[in-house]
């Protein structure tokens, strides 16, 4: 374990009083912080806490290969602090956030703007990075699509049809989820979490229900565990196996693209077959599992299984064979692995550029302390590899499941839970089907949420998009966009 680091240290789903969490001065913050990003950690979130007049900043890191995290915190400040993002580029967005919402200066950022609509002033409205010489254009995309899609700006600086840069504004689809989740929870506030980014319903609300089952002192009886492991899979299932069939219509091959969209729905009525609902509302609350699976409806749930795990190898099949589609997926929306440490990418599209970065393996947590999944991981960073790994888990996660309802967890499903505990900090991850879901709460003398922070993979990866386009013609944006398929919403709270 990484005894020598500054920082309080705590495994994944624990909390620790406010008060035992080390403070420094802002510019030591930012030094040690930056100290110990060089040496392996990685960035899960950095996130201002209102103190009165002033606000402090918290930074939580990841030492990934020993299973542990970390957390320090700044003394009161107002006004500026010395940029992180000059030292660790991985901390660029998270600095631009805190300056939009307290108004702290990250002093020597390289490009501080909105990362979302905020104060009437769209990022669009904002100034652009441009590129100037012969021959270079701009090309604006969004943020309205011609397709059924979320609203986001994409702007091309391109040389032909090279793009040399792209810069990437959301914020359209801004709710204020974090702002109306202080003083709570309320009654709303697990629909809430449900819908931070639909698609990812179980992950969200995982982690949320984990987290006030630490502020609790407790944990959800293991059948609980055991079903939310179960949903969460399928979950993965659904949407691999659905943006594998995107990925083939993007570049026209029909047969997978067909047959991926009905089997996707095959997947998310698995998950309504244990719940009533597709993507999994209603199935995990803090302190267990409403729902249950007897025995017949897990082997109904088993046999449907098996056949669309059959379907979707044959059709992920076809879309391996086809030279077309290979050739229009290798060595093309490449990030390249130092690139993806860098900025620190997380998830899928980290495995697909060689990082081992899986929740399930680094810090489990739930279930997956029992029973882990193989991470799957592909080293070349194109589109081929994000599309190979998504592939791989499909493989993986079905086998999982296979072996999981064979085996069920015996026991209660739901334990009640104490008030949350009062001037604590817990911290939650889960390995989302798109990469790392973070949620740490901070409660007041109350137990009330003083402070709520939900850092979705997409807020780690929407740059790595960015990146996979620099030399790429811009006619491949859209399947480059769609091997990440990233969250808007997820990225904008």
């Amino acid at each position: 374990m990484n005894t020598i680091s500054p920082f309080a240290l705590l495994p994944n789903t624990t909390s620790i009083l406010w008060a035992e969490i080390p403070a420094w001065p802002v510019a030591q913050l930012v030094q040690a912080t930056a100290v110990e990003l060089g040496r392996g950690a990685r960035l899960c979130a950095w996130f201002a806490v209102p103190e009165e007049t002033k606000a402090c900043i918290v930074a939580l890191l990841a030492y990934d290969a020993d299973n542990t995290l970390a957390v320090g915190r700044s003394e009161s400040l107002m006004g500026a602090f010395p940029a992180l993002t000059t030292i660790r580029p991985q901390a660029h967005m998270f600095e631009r956030e805190v300056w939009e919402q307290f108004g702290l200066v990250p002093v020597g950022h390289p490009w501080l703007k909105p990362v979302r609509r905020m104060n009437e002033n769209a990022p669009a409205n904002g100034e652009f990075f441009r590129v100037t010489g012969p021959e270079v254009h701009e090309v604006a995309v969004g943020p309205i699509h011609a397709g059924v899609i979320e609203p986001g700006h994409f702007r091309f600086q391109c040389a032909g049809e090279e793009v040399l840069h792209l810069e990437i504004a959301l914020g359209y689809q801004h709710r204020g989820v974090e702002e109306a989740l202080i003083g709570g929870p309320y009654r709303g506030t697990m629909s809430q979490m449900e819908t931070v980014s639909g698609d990812a319903t179980i992950a969200h609300a995982t982690a949320y229900a984990t987290l006030m089952e630490t502020l609790a002192g407790s944990e959800a009886p293991l059948h609980a565990q055991w079903l939310r492991a179960v949903a969460l899979e399928l979950e993965r299932l659904a949407n691999h196996t659905g943006d594998i069939g995107a990925l083939a219509g993007d570049v026209a091959f029909l047969p997978t693209a067909a047959a991926c969209g009905k089997i996707r729905g095959d997947f998310l009525n698995l998950t309504a077959l244990i719940c009533g609902n597709r993507f999994g509302r209603g199935l995990v609350r803090p302190g267990g599992c409403p729902h249950d699976l007897e025995t017949l409806r897990a082997e109904q749930l088993l046999k449907r299984l098996k056949d669309a795990l059959t379907d979707t190898a044959q059709a992920v099949g076809w879309f391996w064979e086809a030279a077309s589609v290979r050739s229009r997926f290798e060595n093309v929306g490449t990030v390249f692995p130092a690139q993806a440490a860098e900025i620190g990418l997380v998830g899928l599209a980290a495995r697909a550029c060689g990082l081992v970065r899986d929740v399930r393996y680094d810090h489990p947590a739930g279930w997956h302390r029992f029973a882990q999944v193989p991470v799957a991981v592909w080293p070349s960073g194109d589109i081929f590899a994000r599309a190979r790994v998504r592939s791989l888990e499909i493989q993986r996660s079905g086998q999982y499941l296979c072996e999981q309802l064979l085996a069920p967890a015996d026991g209660e499903r739901f334990s009640e839970l104490t008030p949350p505990a009062p001037d604590t900090l817990a911290v939650s991850l889960v390995e989302g089907w798109r990469g790392e879901v973070c949620h740490v709460a901070l409660t007041d003398a109350a137990g009330r949420f003083r402070r709520y922070k939900i850092v979705d993979p997409s807020f780690h990866n929407w740059t790595g998009v960015a990146l996979a386009l620099r030399g790429t013609a811009i006619s491949d944006f859209p399947i480059c966009n769609k091997s990440f398929n990233l969250s808007y919403c997820g990225f904008d709270l």
